[in-house]
């Protein structure tokens, strides 16, 4: 079954076809180390690792990078602040974006999420991008203007394919900042002259350090080659960071940059985009320390698909609380079960067909969302259904032994197993009863309203707890109630 992929470029679905058979080549964008990474840098990062898991599950072989920029007018201008106007600048980047970085890859492996195989820092590269900038200058796609060199826009008469901008709209919304020698508002920096005190590295007449975009090209192509499978990012970089990269590569090389490009939506928090300034910013730090459980933010990102937006509100996190308490419910009352089965063995049982017809609907359902662009609601989705109709067999009065105990670790196993493809542990973590306690808050307002004979409140409330996986159970003896 084919895997298809939403490609920005094109603006449609399309037949995953890599460049090299049974082979991905992809490149995403990663931190800009300058400060504590927030949770909206951990939906990118778990997107993409996600996909490449995925990917390896299919049995194709990856080569995932994903860079680092280490020099930045943001990383400067916190050297600058914590170094004061007497400091050595030089030193104070550097130690800037060693410690972020260090606490991003320690922020990243807390949330158990996917390493790339490669993580280039862009000062490690330096001679890379020189090499590219000699080499745009000498075909007459890149100036040299005030000791700085820009990229001459207007040679390129693609430019604009991924945002699907003609010129004449961007150029109404561009502007030459002050300091700047451009020939054209919408020409870009390659190269900066440096000011006082910052990095700077010298080729032939030019001596600073490297724009923005020229950053991606360089790092891509020596670590993947001038062409290759796919491009990552959030779609706040479609423009102009990845406009600006299609057109500096392909000038370069003279051949197509990326086949495919692929851009997930933005994080915003109860509908704003975070901001420290406005007291919504939640770092990853802050998450784990509140919530505890990484699977949570997971299945919160997993609800949504990769190129939806999506707010962070407590609610979600209540419905990703109760998805992982779902699960957890399941496979203890599952083993449980298999354990007390004096006759189960380690020995390989044949199932019966309509057992077997339910493994292999479970990994059919999960492979088609997933073969869909990355469906992970649907994959979920799945992975609930085989849930409910293990629940099911443990509801029915009978026996869970031999055959059946067999097909239910299959089962759980079928389950953990896709669900480890999502990037989820399933790991017990003893978090505080926020969950239990919504439950019986929610109760409590059902039993009141029933008091009131306010039924369609009573049954809105039903309706609630049954969004959160919550299943009422009305009896004489009162209310119970549990995780379907």
């Amino acid at each position: 079954m084919s895997i298809y992929i939403y490609n920005s470029l094109t603006r449609k679905k399309e037949e995953f076809k890599p460049i090299k058979e049974n082979s991905v080549k992809m490149y995403v964008c990663g931190p800009t180390v300058y400060d504590e990474s927030h949770i909206g840098h951990a939906r990118g990062a778990f997107i993409f690792g996600m996909i490449s898991d995925y990917f390896r599950y299919k049995r194709l072989k990856v080569k995932y990078v994903r860079n680092v920029t280490d020099i930045d007018d943001k990383i400067i201008d916190k050297a600058r602040q914590s170094a004061g106007p007497d400091g050595d600048l030089k030193k104070g980047i550097k130690e800037v974006a060693q410690k972020y970085l260090k606490k991003y890859n320690e922020d990243m492996k807390a949330l158990g999420l996917r390493e790339p195989d490669v993580e280039p820092k862009a000062t490690e590269h330096i001679k890379d991008m020189m090499r590219m900038i000699n080499g745009l200058l000498s075909k007459g796609y890149a100036y040299a203007s005030g000791g700085d060199v820009y990229f001459r826009v207007s040679k390129f008469k693609h430019y604009g394919i991924l945002s699907h901008q003609s010129l004449e709209m961007m150029k109404s919304g561009s502007r030459v900042s002050p300091g700047e020698n451009k020939e054209d508002p919408l020409d870009f920096a390659l190269w900066k002259k440096s000011k006082g005190g910052e990095p700077s590295w010298k080729s032939g007449s030019i001596e600073g350090r490297p724009g923005w975009h020229i950053e991606c090209s360089a790092m891509s192509m020596k670590h993947l080659g001038e062409n290759f499978d796919i491009h990552g990012g959030g779609i706040d970089l479609i423009f102009p960071h990845h406009e600006n990269e299609i057109a500096q590569s392909e000038c370069y090389s003279a051949k197509k940059f990326a086949n495919y490009w692929m851009h997930n939506g933005l994080l915003t928090i109860n509908g704003q985009k975070m901001a420290k300034s406005l007291g919504n910013y939640l770092s990853v730090s802050e998450f784990l320390e509140r919530y505890r459980d990484p699977d949570i933010l997971k299945l919160f990102f997993l609800f949504s698909h990769y190129r939806h937006p999506v707010d962070f509100t407590e609610e979600g996190i209540i419905a990703a609380k109760a998805a992982k308490e779902r699960f957890i419910i399941f496979f203890d009352k599952a083993e449980s079960l298999i354990a007390a089965d004096a006759n189960h063995t380690s020995k390989p049982v044949r199932l019966a067909a309509d057992q077997r017809k339910i493994l292999e609907e479970v990994k059919e359902e999960f492979e088609k969302a997933m073969n869909d662009d990355f469906n992970t609601s649907l994959a979920l989705a799945a992975l609930f259904k085989a849930l409910t109709k293990g629940n099911y067999l443990m509801a029915s009065g009978e026996s869970v032994t031999g055959e059946k105990s067999a097909f239910m670790r299959e089962l759980v196993d079928k389950i953990k197993g896709l669900g480890g493809v999502l990037g989820l542990s399933f790991e017990k973590i003893a978090v505080p009863g926020e969950f239990k306690n919504m439950v019986e808050d929610h109760l409590k307002a059902r039993e009141q309203a029933r008091k009131n004979k306010d039924y369609r409140f009573a049954d809105e409330i039903r309706d609630t707890l049954k969004s959160y996986g919550v299943v009422i159970e009305d009896s004489k003896d009162g209310t119970k109630w549990r995780i379907e």
